[in-house]
């Protein structure tokens, strides 16, 4: 194997490099794998993603091996490599948020250092939560339908009393009577199943 003469600043010598020596190629990446991971993680890539990204960096520059003319110095050769791979990586990912936006919603829910940003519930409150919703489902299903319609426009499309009015064809007054009728029945069918109103 040939090597650079020492004190320079290059792990191996072009010829070595471009005859795909396994002791110069190793010694490249043991000289600019920490580097090329730090300049990955530098351009703003989660840890995972730049591994993979220094990964690719490395397969191509063992490919580009044999037409390694030493030209430019190794280590800007293979940041030129990686500048490639985290382009196309951040075009992949481009694609990937367009078709499914999972990982934002899953980067959003933890912080810069891996923390959750907002905790999940604890498993017991979200199966409590189920029932208590499937309580409501069913105590909503047993009232009168147009009750049960003003309730929907007024607790979750969150509509105006006036637009709900106008919608329902009724007076103010009456839509009053028709929520309250419904809170009241929903709490007693709530009740009779044990589940607090």
């Amino acid at each position: 194997m040939t090597r650079m003469p020492q004190g320079s600043a290059e792990p191996a010598t072009p010829e070595a490099i471009r005859a795909g020596d396994p002791e110069a190629l190793k010694a490249v990446v043991d000289a600019y794998l920490l580097q090329v991971f730090r300049a990955a993680r530098g351009a703003g890539l989660r840890a995972d993603l730049a591994e993979d990204v220094v990964q690719e960096t490395f397969t191509a520059f063992f490919e580009a091996a044999p037409r390694f003319e030493g030209r430019s110095r190794v280590r800007t050769f293979l940041f030129g490599i990686l500048y490639r791979k985290i382009s196309e990586a951040r075009r992949d990912r481009a694609r990937e948020r367009a078709n499914d936006p999972i990982d934002e919603v899953m980067e959003s829910r933890f912080d810069a250092d891996g923390s959750w940003s907002r905790p999940p519930l604890p498993a017991d409150r979200v199966l409590r939560r189920r029932e208590v919703l499937r309580a409501l489902e069913e105590c909503l299903d047993a009232s009168p339908s147009r009750q049960r319609f003003a309730f929907h426009l007024r607790e979750v499309e969150g509509l105006s009393t006036e637009e709900i009015c106008k919608i329902l064809e009724v007076s103010v007054t009456n839509l009053g009577v028709m929520l309250y009728r419904l809170r009241n029945r929903t709490r007693e069918c709530l009740e009779s199943k044990d589940v607090e109103a």
